[in-house]
């Protein structure tokens, strides 16, 4: 017997976040996305659920991180049914790719945050005395929606290095990107630092940190919206599977928030 189904807009709110007018959108640009690979006529073993429910069951999987046992009795499929939805549907769930290069005025923030990762061939022990990614997340300053999501490196690369090698660099283009001070010799604006043996920074400085301060938090609202999908918490997908959950809950933030 299924329980959830996108038939139920009351409980797609409750296990999505997303409004039933949002998931509707998510559904219309994964069947856009996926093609004939995802349509009910395409010619092998037929797909156990409908479009919407399979969309569903992604999505309920990355907001709520439940394993496959647990998720197949709630949809009324197997395990293994599960397993194939999740694998070959994240990817068409992903953040589209961007059509145009950011403006030279454009105001984009980034940071790194790391999710705790299960596959130890992607991750390394890090700061959060775990296995874990570094994502770097570029949002826009004045949205607050998400830019670009750079690849998952080791969680033991400072930001300095995450930004540039995962390609979250080249994507900005030419804006202008704020970071916090972990971000030296990058092409990013970082705060004004003392210099050795300077005890205090001037006061223009001072308000020029403060600013900054300011703008760049608004990346750590966005990364605390995003870990309400609990699979940024703890991802057990192995490779690929951490990158395709972390485009794919920004793009449903993306939906949520836009």
């Amino acid at each position: 017997m299924q329980v959830l189904s996108a038939e139920r807009r009351d409980a797609i709110e409750v296990f999505t976040g997303l409004a039933p007018g949002r998931f509707r959108r998510l559904v219309t640009a994964v069947e856009k996305a996926g093609g004939a690979e995802l349509a009910e006529s395409r010619p092998g073993r037929p797909w156990s659920l409908p479009l919407a429910d399979r969309v569903l069951v992604v999505a309920v999987y990355c907001r709520t991180n439940l394993t496959m046992r647990q998720l197949a009795p709630l949809f009324g499929i197997s395990v293994a049914a599960v397993g194939r939805i999740i694998d070959r549907h994240a990817p068409w769930l992903a953040l589209q790719p961007l059509r145009r290069r950011p403006k030279r005025d454009e105001v984009l923030i980034v940071d790194g945050t790391l999710v705790p990762t299960r596959d130890r061939t992607v991750a390394a022990p890090s700061k959060n005395y775990r296995y874990s990614t570094n994502l770097q997340v570029v949002i826009q300053a004045d949205t607050r929606l998400v830019f670009t999501v750079g690849d998952p490196l080791p969680g033991n690369r400072n930001d300095c290095t995450a930004f540039p090698a995962s390609g979250a660099e080249a994507a900005c283009g030419e804006a202008m990107v704020v970071a916090d001070g972990g971000y030296q010799g990058t092409s990013a604006i970082t705060p004004h630092r003392r210099r050795a043996g300077q005890e205090h920074l001037p006061d223009w400085k001072e308000e020029h940190n403060a600013s900054h301060r300011r703008v760049r938090a608004r990346v750590e609202h966005v990364f605390a919206r995003m870990k309400t999908w609990k699979i940024l918490r703890d991802c057990r997908r192995r490779g690929n599977g951490v990158y395709w959950a972390a485009i794919g809950v920004a793009h449903m933030h993306n939906l949520a928030h836009g």
